[in-house]
């Protein structure tokens, strides 16, 4: 039985680890990397920080593999779906080798996750096609380890509480909310925006609306901005633009929230 861990390391932090991540990371002997190209150096910088702590012993392999790459453009919804599967089939087929190539008999290997598995990563859904297309696939297993995600990190560090009594909470992304958001959501949660939706929201909708944003989440560098969207708004889209600039990449996280005050 060979035995493939996706571990979830939180938003950015070596302490968001937990005692089951912890314990997993302590299993596994091969650990796979896939590298997203030299803006996320530091990154990697905190995989290995991880490993440092929590695997001193040294004895486990570290397989790094590039991703492929992957059309960032805004693009129609059709295009966009189209340019996904083709990026997901590439990168299965990378794991498919990965596995086949690294991971021997009863061997336990493991993916480190940003955040939590469960929660705007792929990796789960990749392994299970990628090994339902196995002959043996009788004979792998996958385990999924809970992780801080950003959403929880975001909620941390704003002091929130982000379901109010008896209401929901929407979980999505810039892309969903860019023609503003649904009329029956008051407290909307929203993650992999690299267009600043936020910014372009209808006046109508702005102008109703508190943010609590948030980037480089549970690190040295951790960025927080919160207040009325309308006064706000422009000093997150600067503050973002220069963290950007300054570091290569960027992820942020923030929630939008109706009626602020009400409980």
């Amino acid at each position: 039985m060979r035995t493939v861990l996706v571990i979830g390391i939180g938003a950015g932090d070596p302490d968001h680890l937990t005692l089951q991540a912890v314990s997993a990371l302590r299993r596994a002997e091969v650990f796979f990397v896939i590298d997203k190209g030299g803006e996320k150096d530091d990154l990697l910088a905190l995989r290995t920080e991880i490993l440092r702590r929590h695997r001193p012993d040294g004895a486990f392999r570290l397989v790094r593999a590039t991703d492929p790459p992957r059309e960032r453009a805004e693009l129609p919804d059709d295009t966009y779906r189209d340019v996904v599967v083709d990026w997901q089939d590439r990168r299965a087929a990378l794991y498919r080798a990965l596995l086949t190539d690294e991971l021997g008999e009863n061997g336990t290997g493991a993916f480190l996750v940003w955040g939590d598995p469960s929660l705007y990563d792929g990796t789960l859904r990749l392994l299970d096609e990628v090994l339902d297309g196995m002959e043996d696939r009788a004979d792998w297993r996958v385990e999924s380890i809970a992780g801080i995600s950003s959403v929880a990190a975001l909620a941390a560090a704003h002091r929130l509480i982000l379901n109010r009594v008896g209401r929901p909470v929407l979980i999505t992304t810039g892309r969903r909310i860019a023609g503003g958001l649904p009329d029956d959501a008051d407290d909307v949660v929203v993650m992999l925006d690299g267009r600043t939706a936020f910014a372009t929201l209808p006046p109508e909708q702005s102008k109703d609306l508190h943010i609590y944003w948030g980037a480089y989440l549970g690190t040295p560098g951790e960025l927080l901005v919160s207040g009325p969207l309308d006064e706000v708004c422009d000093e997150i889209v600067r503050v973002r633009a220069d963290a950007r600039a300054h570091r290569g990449w960027i992820m942020d996280t923030y929630l939008l929230r109706r009626g602020e005050g009400q409980r």
